[in-house]
């Protein structure tokens, strides 16, 4: 009997968590489900555990010769979806027991197509929430077109906020774990390619909620977020590409052309900044190690981050669309 769900995994910013996340996802998920394993051109050591784990565990393992954004990833894993339910879930994630039920039993019982856990990190010995669903809509102020968006609960402690983590509707998930509704993304066509490497989450909220579709927070599947650093070496090319300023600049220019917000929408040029600071943290962690000063990083920075940016995005337009390899399951 088919299982009611496929798991398509989709590497989110490095590939030196693979492994434990892959493992976190078979030992914590008792349900029956098919996995899909879409490899973002990984390095050989992490190609060849894949290899080695798609024939043991008989799950699907799709690989892409060069680093894409990653809503085509999820397209490409999309494609090959042929249960009810889909989670799309990074590759640095793990979840925790019972999570995989949890939203099942949420989407089953609400008819909701589109339901979020509750997204945690562990620091300092305690869980604290990253995000427990949140604002994400469209807004006229003083005649302008702007994008609101605002996490629930961002850095407080579980015990803080217990009392009010209930299966409820929001306006915003995140795609670090998400199901939804395999018939119901393909009406939609999918996820817009357009938006290439932030406000991803957000650009389906708002797409789900202007077709009337709801969403569904449900706390009672609970996945940790595992934040960098630290890095590998080999995680360098992917994050500086994951984060691009090309991809970025591109990205906005499209999420505030089909959504006709205001050029000057703060939304836009946080989200720009974000992708900057988000770049900027790989470069401070080996700068760091290597024990560099203050001064010197601060140096570093101002010359390499714009000569990392320069070669990405060199690169990024040379390169034709990959054509994915499948590896067929046994």
């Amino acid at each position: 009997m088919q299982p009611p769900v496929t798991v398509v995994v989709v590497p989110r910013e490095r590939f030196s968590r693979s492994e434990i996340s892959l493992e976190c996802l078979y030992r914590n998920t008792p349900e029956p489900f098919e996995l899909i394993y879409v490899d973002g051109h990984s390095p050989p050591r992490l190609r060849t555990y894949l290899e080695q784990h798609a024939g043991q565990k008989r799950f699907q393992l799709i690989r892409v010769p060069h680093f894409v954004p990653d809503p085509q990833l999820r397209n490409i894993g999309l494609r090959e979806v042929k249960t009810p339910y889909v989670v799309f879930i990074e590759n640095d994630v793990l979840v925790r027991a019972g999570w995989l039920q949890a939203l099942l039993d949420c989407a089953a019982e609400t008819k909701a197509p589109l339901v979020g856990p509750l997204y945690i990190e562990h620091l300092g010995g305690r869980d604290v929430v990253h995000m427990a669903g949140g604002v994400a809509h469209l807004e006229d102020v003083d005649g302008r077109r702007r994008c609101i968006e605002r996490h629930r609960f961002p850095g407080r402690h579980i015990s803080e906020v217990a009392h009010d983590l209930r299966r409820q509707p929001t306006e915003l998930i995140e795609f670090h774990c998400v199901l939804m509704r395999t018939d119901v993304l393909r009406e939609r066509g999918g996820f817009d390619e357009g938006v290439k490497n932030t406000a991803e989450h957000v650009d389906l909220c708002l797409t789900m909620g202007q077709a009337g579709h709801e969403i569904y927070l449900e706390p009672a599947s609970v996945v940790e977020l595992v934040q960098p650093p630290p890095f590998s070496w080999y995680d360098v090319p992917f994050y500086c590409t994951r984060w691009n300023d090309a991809w970025s600049r591109q990205t906005l220019a499209h999420f505030a052309g089909k959504w006709r917000l205001d050029p000057d929408d703060p939304f836009l040029s946080h989200k720009h900044n974000w992708t900057r600071s988000r770049r900027r943290q790989i470069f401070d962690y080996f700068l760091t190690r290597a024990r560099i000063t203050s001064v010197g990083r601060r140096a570093a920075r101002r010359y390499l981050l714009p000569i990392a940016d320069g070669w990405v995005g060199k690169t990024i337009a040379r390169r034709t669309p990959p054509t994915p390899e499948v590896a067929a399951r046994e």
